[in-house]
């Protein structure tokens, strides 16, 4: 008996450093045009991930009681011009409290960056008091470089590459949440993996990591992809609770210099799977892992018995 005792508790240490069981894999879409947001081919890839996560487009504001299905999305396009380009956009504003903001920032998504902060470009039509438009104010080629894919505004990060969503239930920023699934349009990837989407549980291992496809396969100095646009969406079908979404946005940051075959590349539309409160229950994966643990032990106390 002591035996046996002995040889559970040295299976249930085991549990915590098997490899992990493998998921289904998961939904990606992904596509790229050089025909504008109208190109129908593109505009389909769009709504099938849409319906990858849920179909319906959840109202900006509180679900009450909480959403458990359906889908958020941002496009910018509603921020005010105090908090755009040339002025600093907080990584806060989708991550509204009822009550307290207005329901239009009340989406569930918070932005961090290991860089400076956020921008969100003003209206692409300059005005008379000659605000900066799609970043001129940060680099001199970026009028001409990106369009808007939803007009009339775009997103960036500053002094990084690199953004990080979080979640937390809409209306309510102390109840952290995750999402099944996530998507970014992005504006002028010039080649394959330029821009990429990495995404994390809850305790911080890689669920996979995707590059966005761009107009060339490969760097090409000789050519160029302004006004494009590429997409990438990835949904989970397993129960995965995606707690962060890792961004990865060009080369580097567009406030740094470019020189030669670097790439500047901004985003526009987001789309996420409803943001639910985290489980307190295991993801099926442990659960998986747990029970093939607890096979094992009585595969072994039958060999004893």
């Amino acid at each position: 008996m002591r035996r046996y005792f002995v040889a559970c508790a040295l299976a249930l240490v085991g549990l915590a450093f098997l490899p992990a069981l493998p998921w289904a894999a998961p939904v990606v879409r992904s596509g790229v045009t050089t025909l504008g947001a109208l190109d129908p081919t593109f505009t389909a890839l769009l709504n099938d991930f849409r319906s990858d996560l849920g179909g319906i487009l959840n109202p900006p504001g509180p679900c009450s009681p909480p959403c458990t299905s359906g889908r958020r999305e941002i496009n910018w396009d509603a921020v005010p011009d105090t908090l755009s380009s040339p002025n600093a956009f907080p990584g806060d504003f989708f991550n509204g409290t009822t009550g307290v903001q207005p329901n239009g920032r009340i989406r569930g998504a918070l932005f961090t960056t290991p860089g400076t902060g956020f921008q969100v470009s003003a209206d692409t039509t300059p005005d008379p008091a000659g605000t900066a438009t799609e970043f001129d104010n940060l680099q001199g080629f970026a009028p001409g470089e990106f369009d808007a894919f939803s007009l009339q505004r775009l997103f960036t990060s500053l002094g990084s590459h690199f953004t990080d969503v979080t979640f937390a239930v809409p209306g309510t920023p102390g109840t952290l949440a995750s999402t099944h699934g996530f998507g970014v349009v992005f504006a002028d990837v010039d080649f394959d993996g330029s821009a990429s989407l990495e995404f994390f549980k809850r305790n911080g291992a890689s669920l996979g990591l995707f590059d966005v496809p761009g107009v060339f396969p490969t760097p090409d100095p000789n050519s160029n992809s302004q006004g494009s646009f590429s997409f990438l969406g990835v949904s989970f079908t397993m129960g995965e609770q995606v707690t962060r979404v890792r961004i990865r946005s060009g080369s580097h940051a567009l406030d740094q210099p470019f020189s030669g075959v670097e790439d500047a590349v901004v985003m526009d539309d987001f789309l996420y799977g409803e943001p639910q409160a985290l489980a307190a229950v295991p993801e099926p994966g442990t659960l998986l892992l747990l029970a093939s643990g607890l096979a094992g032990l009585v595969a072994w106390r039958r060999r004893t018995a």
